[in-house]
């Protein structure tokens, strides 16, 4: 069994930054793929950003060039750097992490982040 433990979320004034960590633990082979999701109350989770395990990137277009999504292999570990935020980015934001544990597929979800951006 996968687990992820998210850090980081919090509140921040308009303009500000926040850096989000989501640490994976298990008996993990391999990841192939870590996202950040973000979901706000009435609305479907939408995917924020993502990263590849060749290093290739994926953002949503309201996020680009604010955002910077990275993978510390190492520590199984996924950041997400917000910068210039905007009242908009609030939501509860999950991260995803797909791979292979005990030689399964597996596809596991964190607990969840609330980040609020309000003045």
């Amino acid at each position: 069994q996968v687990q992820l433990v998210e850090s980081g979320g919090g509140l921040v004034q308009p303009g500000g930054s926040l850096r989000l960590s989501c640490a994976a633990s298990g008996s993990i082979f391999s990841i192939n793929v870590m996202g950040w999701y973000r979901q706000t109350p009435g609305k479907e989770r939408e995917l924020v950003a993502r990263i590849i395990s060749g290093g290739n990137t994926n953002y949503a277009d309201s996020v680009k060039g604010r955002f910077t999504i990275s993978r510390d292999n190492a520590k199984n570990t996924v950041y997400l750097q917000m910068n210039s935020l905007k009242p908009e980015d609030t939501a509860v934001y999950y991260c995803n992490f797909q791979g292979v544990a005990r030689w399964t597929p597996f596809d596991s979800w964190g607990q969840g982040t609330q980040v609020t951006v309000s003045s």
